[in-house]
């Protein structure tokens, strides 16, 4: 699902939508089986003098859990984008409450990219995009960030050169 159109200026044309990496949610699966286990060990070991109480105590405990620490996770990373269009570059963050960030490509001077071993196993990376104006605008976990740096900087180089023209 992209970047609905209505959003968009008149011949504005999405290059690229993309949430950060899926490598955020590593945690969050290690977690849900972890959980799934522990519900599982409480039916099997709990002994009857603890049932029904005990076992219903630990599946309590684990759905809010999952919700804290699983689904909310997934949401948030789910609602949380990123879209490179012909004209801008649009961040939109929030479940419930929306938060969005527009930088006018004209208004970027430099665009650069960092990442550590960990990035560089999962294909991803921090997109740094700086303006005149004010601090650096850092994209985490973004992937192919190799790839969108070199959209980025063809873009930027093709309207300066439009410019001159």
């Amino acid at each position: 699902m992209g970047l609905p159109r209505k959003y968009l200026g008149q011949d504005e044309v999405v290059i690229r939508h993309m949430h950060s990496h899926v490598k955020e949610l590593f945690l969050a699966g290690i977690i849900a089986v972890l959980l799934i286990a522990a519900v599982i060990a409480a039916y099997v070991f709990i002994p009857d003098s603890a049932q029904p109480w005990g076992t219903l105590a630990v599946v309590g405990v684990s759905i809010i859990l999952a919700i804290w620490k699983i689904l909310i996770p997934w949401l948030t990373w789910l609602t949380d984008t990123y879209t490179i269009t012909s004209r801008r570059i649009i961040t939109r963050t929030g479940i419930i409450a929306k938060n969005g960030h527009d930088i006018p490509l004209a208004r970027i001077s430099n665009v650069a990219y960092e990442h550590d071993l960990i990035d560089r196993i999962f294909g991803c990376g921090t997109l740094i995009l700086e303006t005149s104006a004010d601090n650096p605008l850092r994209l985490h976990d973004i992937p192919h960030v190799e790839k969108v740096h070199v959209e980025l900087t063809e873009l930027l180089f093709n309207s300066d050169q439009s410019d001159e023209y």
